[in-house]
């Protein structure tokens, strides 16, 4: 088995749960140290169990749409961990659907804090740390539903496109530091976000005939890409958003 996260450190938000959970577990398989960020503390502490202890993780909850608590988070997993080499940002969702005419400012502005402003915070709280380093792959996780669209989540889909112009502009300027900033585009995926269809046996069969490979997406087949993405194997890779979606977004 090989191990091509072997002596590094990963921090990875919205690890609690779905892909970010699967994504720390994932990285950790791989050989890396991980700190794991989420506001559950419960559910923190399983994964950190579930991952071998406090050796193996570092949990710090956090919500992410704060700037002051992503500071000080990034700060503590680089006291836990030595260094960061990788940055995953996975936290985000969508909390409702509604017509755009229907919208409220308030709805648009949490779901934007959560999937955009989120990604910024992080990536300037560790921009001097990795600049410094000169290396570093940061992931930024955005969504299929950025390139194909969807009715009644235009926050949502606004703010995931956003991540993956955020991601190919920010490659651009980090470059010349050796840090490569890709991001991912995940399809249906069986997490707590989907639940809500996944328990719907016609939607489930539905969503499922959309996709051409016709079937929904593990969290750990988000988490292998993630995993790629992080490694050497991907060393020339940057700016890049990385569709897995079974082919849906043809």
């Amino acid at each position: 088995m090989t191990m091509p996260l072997e002596g590094r450190t990963a921090l990875i938000t919205g690890a609690s749960r779905g892909i970010g959970r699967a994504t720390a577990i994932a990285m950790a398989r791989a050989g890396a140290r991980v700190a794991v960020l989420a506001r559950d503390r419960d559910a923190l502490a399983k994964l950190v169990i579930d991952l071998g202890g406090p050796q193996a993780a570092t949990p710090i909850p956090c919500d992410v749409t704060d700037a002051g608590q992503v500071g000080n988070a990034v700060e503590t997993a680089i006291e836990s961990l030595g260094a960061l080499d990788v940055v995953v940002n996975n936290a985000g969702g969508c909390r409702f659907t509604t017509p755009f005419e229907t919208m409220r400012p308030s709805g648009w502005q949490s779901t934007t804090r959560l999937n955009l402003d989120s990604v910024m915070h992080v990536c300037q709280a560790v921009s001097e740390h990795l600049i410094e380093r000169g290396s570093g792959s940061v992931i930024n996780m955005a969504s299929a539903v950025a390139i194909t669209s969807m009715k009644d989540m235009t926050h949502y889909v606004a703010a995931k496109a956003a991540v993956i112009g955020f991601t190919k502009s920010l490659a651009l300027e980090w470059a010349a530091h050796g840090i490569r900033v890709n991001c991912m585009s995940p399809g249906w995926t069986a997490t707590d976000m989907t639940s809500v269809e996944m328990r719907d046996p016609d939607r489930r069969k539905e969503i499922a005939a959309q996709v051409p490979l016709g079937r929904w997406a593990s969290p750990q087949e988000m988490a292998a890409p993630a995993v790629f993405l992080a490694s050497d194997a991907a060393s020339y890779i940057t700016g890049h958003n990385l569709v897995v979606d079974g082919g849906l977004t043809l």
